[in-house]
């Protein structure tokens, strides 16, 4: 039988996000689902097996993700899980100098990664218990044009959860995921032509968002003193 756990997730309203939510839930987790797009979480929410709560966050904001993280617990009475999932991938090479989008990376990616962390690590430290998962990507071992700051800082919030769990009392679990191709609206924020040329080819064999939220419940269903580190979960056929 599974010991219901109380888990927090951003960037719930797409993707990775919302496969790790409506899965979740019906394996009969209470989800509390974060993200900016308040009308695809009520969706979301309304569409899900199993108990669902839609909280709109912003991740850039410290003070949204601390409201976040402190009313969940609450209104529950203790926070089991964080999956820092929100990121974004607006790609192209350095030279289009599109600095925004790398600032937009940086923020969401990294700050977004720490804002939770400081959050819900006091706590967790205080519950005597919890357990981080990172949405990082096969783009924190593997560098290809175009994914110059995006590999950077999904190779940051792989160095960040590994320092987390390093840092951590034994009874704070930690899991880095590192998905492949995965279908999801990432690319549609690639404003560069070329990079998102490329991207069409490089994403024709992408594997179901369900795959890695699988990898999520699986991590999360051990026993107390097993502590799932990474997962790397793509595409039989990516290379």
């Amino acid at each position: 039988m599974t010991t219901q756990k109380i888990i927090l997730v951003t960037g719930a309203s797409s993707g990775i996000g919302e496969a790790v939510v409506r899965r979740l839930a019906g394996e009969g987790h209470v989800v509390v689902a974060g993200a900016r797009r308040t009308d695809r979480l009520a969706a979301l929410a309304d569409s899900a097996e199993g108990a669902v709560e839609a909280v709109r966050v912003d991740v850039t904001d410290r003070d949204d993700v601390r409201a976040f993280v402190d009313s969940a617990r609450e209104r529950h009475g203790r926070v089991d899980v964080l999956v820092n999932n929100a990121g974004v991938m607006p790609l192209s090479r350095l030279d289009a100098l599109l600095v925004d989008e790398w600032d937009r990376m940086v923020d969401v990616n990294l700050r977004g990664l720490l804002h939770g962390i400081a959050a819900a690590l006091p706590v967790f430290t205080e519950q005597g218990g919890g357990h981080f998962v990172t949405t990082a990507s096969i783009g924190a071992h593997q560098v290809v044009p175009t994914a110059a700051v995006y590999s950077g800082t999904k190779y940051a919030a792989w160095a960040i959860t590994e320092g987390l769990r390093l840092e951590s009392d034994p009874s704070i679990r930690v899991t880095t995921l590192t998905p492949g191709v995965v279908t999801s609206e990432l690319a549609d924020s690639i404003s560069d032509p070329d990079a998102a040329g490329g991207m069409r080819t490089y994403r024709a064999h992408a594997i179901d968002p369900d795959a890695i939220a699988r990898a999520v419940s699986f991590a999360l269903a051990q026993p107390e003193d097993v502590d799932v580190n990474e997962i790397v979960v793509r595409p039989a056929s990516q290379r």
